[in-house]
């Protein structure tokens, strides 16, 4: 299966001049949302990640809110897990509605876009802060730049070469696209 054919046909691929969610600039934006309305395009793409990750010793699959909840759902059914969600509250990532995990578990948590890693990072937080512990990572799309070291593996369905840039590194001609600002975080 082609995946970079099957993101681009799903309209998940968009260019022009972005805002990350991240503070970074690019010319390339993944449309999460295009994926995760298509179930056929999404369990295509968590399929990837539950065959790569399978035969592995996870308790679990954890994702973040919103599309991480959605992917962790998928990947976790694929595995034959149960799946944790790690929802925002009072500003923080963590574990809401009861919900605990027992200490030392481990678990897989899984996001729909790498560039920063900061979701990965509080997802594992928020996790840890549980009890439980991080044994992998997995993502539908990394655009993140060579070197990003998490604490622990990381696969991704889909990798693509996309730059981004802080705000005083823009290029002249980014610059001169006006900015489009999509995504879903909310800072404060």
């Amino acid at each position: 299966m082609d995946l970079g054919k099957l993101l681009e046909d799903s309209g998940a691929i968009l260019r022009g001049h972005f805002l990350l969610t991240s503070g970074r600039h690019s010319d390339v934006y993944f449309e999460k949302f295009r994926v995760l309305e298509q179930p056929e395009v999404l369990s295509a793409l968590c399929g990837e990640l539950a065959s790569h990750y399978q035969g592995q010793s996870f308790d679990y699959v954890a994702g973040p809110t919103t599309g991480g909840i959605i992917i962790a759902f998928e990947v976790a059914r694929q595995m034959g897990l149960p799946a944790v969600y790690i929802e925002a509250e009072n500003g923080q990532k963590t574990l809401r509605r009861n919900k605990t995990v027992p200490a030392g578990s481990r678990a897989l948590i899984v996001d729909d876009v790498l560039t920063t890693g900061r979701s990965l990072v509080e997802s594992r937080e928020a996790i840890e802060k549980a009890g439980g512990t991080v044994a992998a990572y997995g993502v539908l799309i990394d655009r993140a730049a060579p070197g990003l070291n998490l604490g622990a593996p990381l696969f991704a369905s889909y990798k693509v070469e996309a730059e981004s840039y802080a705000a005083d590194e823009v290029p002249s001609w980014l610059a001169e696209i006006p900015i489009t600002k999509p995504g879903t975080r909310k800072e404060g």
